[in-house]
Parts: structure tokens; sequence; C-alpha cells
């Protein structure tokens, strides 16, 4: 096995370059610096800027087959075996910037015992919560720590996000209850986010259950456990995810009912103020009309009794209606 040293993974334009000290916490790399197994590098790098391109495209490090793909080639989650290395797309929620958080951002890893390369276009946030730990002393020490630990970072991101997804459900669902229907376009972006989630994270599972089946050598049991633990969680959120898009369809069926019901009370208002003002307005238009003969029509009194004939006329179709319970 060759060995790899620092002045190998010298890329200037790198997101970070570290050395995991096998005891929880990170070292800087020099030229001269070793990788083994107990020391693994975690090289994390923009695909992006030029040099991180031109590294991912002449090094020897990384096979032929995972150099296209770390450069951005792969979005689905996967896992691939490449001898004593393996390499993995990730989906993550994009919380960095104002952008949707549907839009979720990808991780591209290739790991193998020694050396770890990470590659992304837009900011990971959950990878920040494994520099934190490692900055502290409390983070992972090898090669199957570092994987399961960035594993659970971005599970527990999608889990807050899906119960950030299930708390406006209920919020909707309040609101329909006090019968008040939602802005427009409301339920729709949350469906979309649910589908899109549920999308990704149904083939991200599946690849925590193969990490865990696969047998790898620079994962041990312990590792494999906490991997199994993590699907499994991961598996309960897309039950969540399932269980809140047959939600949104009830309410959006509620939504379509309270405006159906709606228009039918407004429907039912014109066909009411129409039968009441129908008498009048065939008596008006009957003797509207430009003729002679028109009873009262040289009476100086006549315009006035005929208003009060259907002020009357009025009232009686109104007193009609609400006896028939019409009003």
């Amino acid at each position: 096995m060759d060995v790899i040293k620092g002045e190998q993974l010298d890329v200037p334009d790198a997101v970070f370059a570290l050395r995991l000290d096998g005891k929880g916490g990170v070292s800087d790399i020099a030229n001269d610096t070793v990788f083994d197994s107990e020391h693994p590098c975690w090289l994390h790098l923009d695909y992006t800027r030029s040099e991180s391109q031109n590294w991912l495209a002449t090094t020897a490090l990384l096979p032929d087959t995972v150099r296209d793909a770390l450069a951005g080639d792969s979005t689905r989650p996967r896992v691939s075996r490449l001898g004593e290395g393996t390499f993995i797309t990730l989906r993550c929620i994009n919380g960095s910037t104002d952008e949707r958080p549907d839009q979720l951002v990808a991780l591209r890893v290739y790991i193998d015992e020694r050396l770890i390369v990470s590659t992304r276009r837009r900011k990971v946030l959950a990878l920040d919560d494994v520099i934190s730990d490692l900055n502290q002393g409390t983070g992972p020490t090898n090669s199957g720590g570092w994987l399961v630990e960035v594993c659970d970072a971005l599970t527990d991101h999608a889990t807050e996000f899906i119960d950030h997804l299930h708390d406006k459900i209920m919020d909707l669902e309040d609101q329909l209850l006090d019968q008040e229907v939602p802005p427009r376009g409301v339920l729709a972006l949350i469906r979309k986010q649910l589908i899109v989630m549920r999308r990704y994270m149904a083939p991200q599972r599946n690849v925590y259950t193969r990490l865990v089946s696969e047998r790898l050598n620079w994962m041990d049991d312990d590792n494999r456990r906490r991997m199994q633990d993590i699907a499994d969680r991961l598996g309960r959120g897309l039950d969540e995810i399932d269980a809140c898009i047959a939600r949104t369809a009830v309410m959006a069926d509620e939504i379509a009912q309270l405006m159906q019901e709606s228009l039918a009370r407004r429907t039912y208002t014109m066909s009411v103020m129409a039968m009441v003002f129908l008498p009048t307005t065939f008596l008006t238009g009957l003797f509207g009309v430009n003729l002679g003969g028109i009873p009262g029509g040289s009476w100086h009194f006549g315009f006035g009794l005929f208003c009060v004939m259907l002020l009357v006329l009025i009232g009686g179709v109104i007193w009609w209606l609400r006896r028939g319970n019409w009003l």
C-alpha cells in the first residue's frame, strides 16, 4: 500500500484540509505529514473552483471511475464500492442560504481507511456540526466514525426540517378548523417540499442500510450499529413524510370544500335577492313602457302610490321567503 503524504493533498483553494488525530480532534497538514488508518486525512473541496477541479482530474489518489462523480455528475443518493474505497452521494437540507430548503444540497464522498475526499457546490451546514465536534476534541477518530458522524448530522438536519413542516401543517389544520383558508400557494409549497424530501431521503436510507451490510474493513461493528440506528431514524422520518403528504391531501380536499360552500352561499344569496326583486322588476318594466294608457300616468300622486305598492310587494316576498325558511 502506497504511503499518502501531505504534499499530495496540496489544493490551495480547498475549503479545508484536516488530519484526524485519532483522539477526536484534528491537526493541520504539512507537506511531510503521513496518513494511515489511525490518522486519516479529510479533504473538502468546492468542485467549481479551478484548482480543485484540476486536482480532482489529475491526482493519482482517486480511482478514475469517481473523478467525474466527485466533480458534480452524481446527484441521487447512492453508494458504490471501489476496491478498498467507497464512493457515496448524499443529500442534505439547504439551510445555508435564503433559497428554499427543498432544493437539497448534494455531498459527494470518496472514502477509504486513510483518505476522505468530499466535494460540494453549495455549503453543507451539517459538516459544520462535525467540524465543531472535531475542534472540541469530541469528533470521529477514524474514517468509519467520520462517515457515521456525517450521516448522523445529515439525518438530524433532515429530521428537523420534517418536524418544521409537520408544525406548519398543524397550523394550517387549526386555521381550517376555524374556517380560514390559507393563502394561495402555501399548501402547494409544503406538498412540494414533502415530495422532494421523499424522493431523495428514501434512497438515502437505502444507502445507510447498504453501508451496514457491506462489511467495509474501515467500519467496525459499533459504527455499523450506529449506522443502522441512523437508517432506522431516517425511516421514521420517511413515515412522517408519508403521513404529512396524506394530511395535505385531506387539507386540499377540505379547502376545496370550503371554497365550494362559500361559492354556494354567495350563489344562494344572489338567487334570493333575485327572487325578492323579480316581481318589482316586472312591474317597473311594465309601467315603464313609453305608451299611452298607463294607469295613474296623469295623476299627481300616481308615482308615490306606485312606490308604496313596490315596498309592500317587496315586504310580502321577504315574509313569504322567511316563512318557507329560505331566509
